[in-house]
């Protein structure tokens, strides 16, 4: 079985930094035991990056969510804790602009995996995101994403988004 786990965005600014929440914090462990995981099982591993530039202020995202994060090159943008420790030279790293990736998507489509898992944050948002993209990539694998390895700050809109991953044929473990 091909597969790949893409963790997407634990980066400091969502977990300690100008976006995090505390819950975030607590998927470390998890989200590490997972890497660790695939890497033994011959799976890959993945990361996006939510990824910024200093005139985030002006760009649409900015202006609805007027809090800067994740601005190149800044401690903010960087991995988090164990994780940013996991991560090998050899992993594939997506820059993302927006919420979701298209180069990843492409990535995925080309080469077709059978089980495509995501983990990070923030559930509601990016997460979501790059799992309809994975969806659409690969309409006949297997889209997983792990509760305990998301979340986001508000646990209502964390369940509701798990919801609607269920309703677009996304595997959400519990």
């Amino acid at each position: 079985m091909k597969k790949i786990l893409i963790v997407v965005d634990y980066q400091n600014d969502f977990v300690i930094g100008s976006l995090g929440f505390p819950n975030a914090v607590c998927l470390e462990d998890e989200i590490a035991e997972k890497i660790v995981e695939y890497r033994k099982t011959g799976g890959e591993v993945a990361f996006t990056f939510d990824t910024h530039e200093e005139n985030y202020m002006s760009t649409q995202e900015g202006r609805k969510l007027p809090v800067p994060h994740c601005l190149r090159g800044t401690p903010g943008w960087e991995l988090y804790g164990k994780i940013a420790a996991l991560r090998n030279d050899s992993d594939l790293c997506f820059e993302k602009k927006t919420f979701g990736s298209f180069q990843l998507a492409e990535y995925l489509s080309q080469n077709q995996y059978d089980r495509v898992e995501l983990v990070g944050l923030v559930s509601n948002i990016c997460v979501l995101s790059n799992a309809v993209l994975a969806k659409a990539a690969l309409p006949e694998a297997e889209i997983m994403v792990d509760s305990r390895c998301t979340d986001s700050a508000d646990a209502d809109i964390n369940r509701q988004a798990l919801n609607v991953m269920r309703g677009l044929q996304i595997t959400v473990a519990d």
